[in-house]
């Protein structure tokens, strides 16, 4: 009896030691994590590493992608998906880009600085906030710079 105690704390060991990987760990060719996703997974919980260059928080409708991640296939303002709403961190939708499924009040990490905005749904506008004070409003299918402190996307059907 003493035999099998010990043989099960053993494998429990190694089950918890190889359990304890970090996420990083599960991308292949030894690949580094963007900062930035590193820094939004650390401070947004409930997020999925996808690549070095992409993580999504999926009960959030959130997505997060750097500019070296591979394209988004449907395309309706710039890199920004038909029907979603996307913040990026560079003026003229450069840099990395947070994309929301959902029409909402979606919160900002700080770790994201936001610099333009895109909405490519097919009606309503987006509002860049800064608590409930809007630095920016944008229609439907278009985009537009931000200057200011972005704390939350507000999106209005």
């Amino acid at each position: 009896m003493k035999r099998t105690t010990v043989l099960a704390a053993t494998v429990l060991g190694l089950v918890m030691t190889l359990g304890a990987a970090p996420a990083m760990a599960a991308i292949q060719d030894d690949r580094e994590v963007d900062p930035l996703v590193a820094a939004m997974l650390e401070e947004v919980p409930g997020g999925v590493l996808v690549d070095e260059n992409h993580a999504v928080w999926p009960e959030l409708g959130m997505d997060l992608r750097v500019p070296s991640a591979s394209g988004i296939t449907a395309r309706s303002v710039g890199t920004c998906a038909t029907g979603k709403i996307c913040a990026y961190n560079a003026a003229s939708l450069g840099g990395g880009v947070l994309t929301f499924a959902t029409c909402s009040v979606h919160a900002i990490a700080s770790s994201f600085t936001v610099k333009s905005v895109a909405n490519a749904r097919t009606s309503g506008y987006v509002q860049a906030r800064n608590g409930t004070t809007v630095v920016k409003t944008v229609n439907a299918n278009s985009w537009g710079n931000v200057s200011g402190t972005v704390t939350n996307l507000r999106c209005v059907l």
